[in-house]
């Protein structure tokens, strides 16, 4: 089947925060929703659950746990129990939620920054300790990649005068759209076991590879890992239904789930009727061939970009994700010669009109980077592209 990944949809008309936080004359490539249809498989239930007109309380029953236990299967050869899935309003309340049930205040939590920005607010909204273990930066002519500093990451736990409590990962990683390696992982769980530190790992990007890149759920490496893991996992990025705030945590340990568990209901975390409706579509199945033209496109679209960045934006050098659809771009050398002056996300936000994530959100090593959306139209990306190439040129 044909899709159309090319077709311009109007989102000023909706509730957009994407397309209506900055004025009508400015291109949004920030927020991480892709301007592209939800699989038609998706929109049919959704209908089919509209049409019929009543929309009281609802529950998961059992089918929708089934269909993340058979994706895990499918996805990763990964055998789960359907009772270690609990359903979740969306990921970062699931990680939050495991926070408050793993760490006590005055203790600690480690990252890898630049890192998914509310990765580094848990400090400030639970009275935990936040440690690092920054990523390294490498450089290679117009091109950036990051690696684990071995050494430090060892270090980083308990540090900051505050015991490790959870590990929070992220992977695929966002910003730098790494894939970790199986032998990164298990390394990084290795040392998590030797601390007795619980890892909490965000994957939510985790189907969305490009180039035929391979995600390992960590806590697929082995029982021991499993039992020391919350694995947080959804359809929302993937499928483009962000907006109906469903996600799972996959939690084999019972001790540990009853304490998730304990959190998201003194939270009351409950997922609306349409946003499980959505999920049980998207993890059915029938939306297989859509997701596999849809990461052929987004391919297409970051070889775009990195070309053109390579030719029409010197001085700015860009990471080649080997997932998500976020790039991540470099200006310190703009700033550094007085081409960019002040702040690149404001630079190209009052230049360009281009919207943009401000670097210094996601933690240390963000400063005067950008992270840029490509989930869009070629001709959308385009036309965001060439305004930068101009705002720059115009300096």
């Amino acid at each position: 089947m044909n899709y159309n990944f090319d077709q311009i949809l109007e989102r000023r008309q909706t509730n957009s925060i994407k397309w209506n936080l900055f004025d009508p004359d400015v291109l949004p490539m920030w927020v991480a929703d892709m301007d592209f249809l939800t699989p038609a498989p998706i929109l049919q239930s959704l209908q089919k659950a509209v049409e019929h007109g009543v929309f009281g309380y609802d529950y998961a029953d059992q089918s929708l746990a089934k269909a993340v236990v058979q994706r895990m299967k499918q996805l990763y050869n990964w055998e789960i129990d359907e009772k270690s899935v609990v359903l979740t309003t969306g990921l970062v309340s699931a990680f939050y939620a495991a926070a408050s049930a793993l760490c006590d205040a005055g203790e600690g939590y480690l990252i890898q920054p630049p890192v998914y920005m509310p990765f580094n607010d848990l400090q400030e909204d639970l009275g935990i300790i936040r440690q690092e273990s920054p990523l390294v930066r490498i450089e290679n002519g117009s091109r950036i990649s990051y690696k684990i500093d071995w050494d430090d990451f060892e270090n980083a736990f308990h540090s900051s005068n505050a015991k490790t409590k959870m590990f929070l990962l992220c992977n695929p990683h966002n910003p730098t759209g790494q894939a970790y390696t199986r032998a990164e992982l298990e390394k990084m769980a290795e040392i998590c076991l030797k601390n007795d530190v619980v890892i909490v790992s965000d994957e939510i990007h985790s189907e969305l590879l490009l180039d035929g890149n391979i995600h390992t759920p960590i806590a697929s490496l082995s029982k021991e890992i499993a039992d020391r893991s919350m694995t947080l996992v959804s359809p929302s990025k993937t499928f483009n239904i962000a907006g109906l705030f469903c996600g799972f945590a996959i939690i084999p340990n019972a001790e540990l789930r009853q304490q998730f568990q304990r959190e998201t209901k003194r939270m009351t975390l409950h997922v609306n009727g349409l946003g499980l409706v959505a999920a049980q579509a998207a993890f059915s199945g029938e939306c297989e061939d859509w997701l596999k033209n849809l990461k052929g496109y987004l391919t297409r679209n970051r070889d775009f970009l990195l070309d053109f960045a390579q030719k029409n934006l010197p001085g700015i050098k860009v990471t080649s994700p080997q997932a998500t659809y976020l790039a991540w771009l470099d200006c310190n050398d703009l700033v550094k010669s007085g081409k960019i002056k002040g702040n690149p996300q404001e630079f190209f936000l009052n230049k360009a009109r281009v919207a943009l994530n401000d670097g210094k959100a996601f933690g240390v090593g963000g400063e005067n980077f950008v992270r840029l959306n490509f989930g869009c139209p070629l001709s959308v990306l385009e036309e965001g592209l060439k305004r930068m190439q101009k705002a720059l040129e115009d300096e």
